[in-house]
């Protein structure tokens, strides 16, 4: 009798475990029947880089400008995941990312497992690259150490030799650097903390593989690898090189392009086994609004070389997979997916949720019952939100979805504002605005923000409650359809329908924020009681 109650407990934990796992409304990758389909995460974590510790997948990806910086996701299976943590709480140089910098920041990074530590190197294109480490996923990180300091060094991967010698291998960005298309390996110490030569050309994609970049280094059976994808994000190709000796000479061969497929692309990923000793590639995919989506691919390996995706052909090359059997792990996990929406109800802000620039401890608070945004003053030299350090905003979730969210406006001052935001180069917002007389709401847009244009503003009504539901809901083509309501069950569209454009090198991203436009000794608030994102 013992025994079976013992079963019942059990199996109770592990049902009420796994009804703790967040699932999206908008979009899940398993199909619940031993496939999958891609994209596994279908949100703009671009340039991923993965790897497995025991029984556990850990994703980084590049973050540029916004706070908390390189999020973490775990796995157990590859196909569902879930955001756990980030690495970075403020940017380096603190002041210079005080206010937003959009397209700089954190650039590709690459994450390893070494010595019972976790290394993770990141590239800043405008300060050189840094390195950070831990004991644990979680953290705390160590505080970033310069590794080596320079313009446009991009895209760094380190590798621990079976001799001890420690390399990395990185691109450059033509941008900062004046040249791009190259790959070099350098010698680092045995910490893995400083450079110690000028490095080797061990790649130069000019003739073959324009725009080579994102390279990431393994060692198998004796021939050391550089997974590297080439030709641009957006008409790119999956390019490896192969050599015996770490400084080459490397031969070349395309393991994977778009084929038949709509996925274009397809860029930069990494390689990673499973315990059972399958052989997977992660990679993302350029949407454009949507930002760069992750894809999950089967991989084999033949006469040493790496086959991705799907061969048609059998020529060695191969295509992306739309729907796919699901990796062998050993065990079968419940599904999960990155969280979106947020209720509010915790200590803690939801792991999805980032600021455009270095955060202050003012701008926030969880009550434990909603968030309230106290209204801080738009700097001085602001053309537009584009300009703005207190967005809080999170990705993309789908191609379609709709996101609800309750906020009561308490300002004190004119000139202060709450609202919902689709921000990109071009951006739109449902804004509640405090003026002498009372509160109105206003739908506001603003083109090509990131030149400095300024907003165009056209206002609805004069509200009569300071509680209102803001809603918008995006369509296919990135079409989004902002509407109100006062009391949560009927909307009214507002604006025309704005077609959502990406950011500086991400896609577009929701938002809420609460502004002034004065300097005072005190602010007025709005409160979110949730923020919710269905299908």
């Amino acid at each position: 009798m013992k025994s079976i109650v013992a079963i019942l407990l059990l199996f109770t934990f592990i049902s009420a475990a796994a009804q703790n796992n967040y699932i999206s409304k908008a979009w899940v990758a398993d199909n619940g029947d031993g496939t999958y389909k891609n994209p596994i995460i279908n949100a703009d974590y671009s340039d991923p880089d993965v790897i497995r510790v025991g029984d556990n997948f850990y994703l980084i990806s590049s973050s540029f400008n916004h706070v908390p910086g390189i999020p973490v996701l775990q796995s157990k299976d590859l196909v569902n995941w879930t955001i756990i943590g980030h690495v970075l709480p403020k940017l380096v140089p603190y002041d210079h990312f005080s206010r937003p910098q959009h397209g700089n920041g954190v650039w590709a990074p690459s994450i390893r497992y070494h010595n019972n530590e976790f290394y993770i190197y990141y590239p800043d294109p405008d300060f050189g690259i840094y390195v950070v480490k831990s004991k644990t996923i979680q953290g705390p990180w160590s505080d970033p150490v310069l590794v080596q300091a320079g313009k446009g060094l991009i895209d760094p991967c380190p590798l621990w030799d079976d001799d001890g010698k420690v390399y990395l291998v990185h691109a450059f960005a033509g941008s900062r650097a004046g040249i791009k298309s190259i790959l070099v390996i350098k010698r680092l110490n045995a910490n893995g903390t400083k450079i110690l030569d000028d490095g080797v050309l061990v790649y130069d994609g000019h003739e073959h593989d324009p725009t080579v970049e994102g390279p990431k280094i393994y060692k198998r059976n004796g021939y050391y690898y550089i997974f590297a994808p080439a030709g641009g994000v957006r008409t790119g190709w999956q390019l490896v090189l192969r050599s015996n000796n770490i400084y080459g000479p490397y031969e070349r061969k395309v393991v994977m392009d778009q084929g038949t497929t709509t996925i274009n692309g397809p860029h930069q990923g990494a390689w990673v086994t499973t315990q059972t000793g399958e052989d997977w590639f992660i990679h993302f995919q350029d949407k454009n609004a949507y930002g760069r989506v992750v894809y999950l691919e089967p991989m084999r390996w033949i006469n040493d070389w790496p086959v991705i995706g799907i061969d048609k052909e059998g020529d060695g090359k191969g295509e992306p997979a739309l729907v796919f059997k699901k990796p062998n792990t050993g065990k079968k996990y419940p599904i999960e997916t990155p969280r979106e929406s947020d209720e509010f109800n915790e200590s803690k802000l939801g792991l999805q949720w980032q600021w455009q620039a270095n955060s202050k401890l003012t701008w926030s608070f969880l009550s434990g019952k909603s968030l309230r945004l106290y209204s801080y003053k738009i700097p001085d030299s602001a053309k537009n939100y584009w300009d703005v350090p207190n967005i809080l905003t999170q990705k993309f979730p789908a191609e379609k979805f709709t996101v609800t969210t309750k906020c009561n406006f308490i300002p004190r001052l004119a000139g202060e504002n709450t609202g919902l935001i689709i921000m990109g180069k071009d951006y739109a917002s449902l804004v509640l605005t405090k003026k002498q007389d009372s509160i109105y709401l206003a739908y506001v847009e603003c083109k090509n923000a990131d030149m400095g244009n300024p907003e165009f503003e056209k206002m609805i009504e004069k509200v009569s409650s300071s509680v209102i539901y803001f809603r918008v809901t995006v369509s296919a083509g990135a079409k989004c359809q902002f509407s109100y309501s006062s009391d949560g069950i009927n909307f009214k569209n507002a604006g025309d329908i704005f077609t959502a454009q990406p950011g500086q090198w991400i896609g577009a991203t929701l938002g809420i924020f609460c502004t002034r436009t004065s300097h005072t000794n005190d602010s007025g608030y709005a409160d979110f009681d949730w923020f919710r994102v269905e299908k």
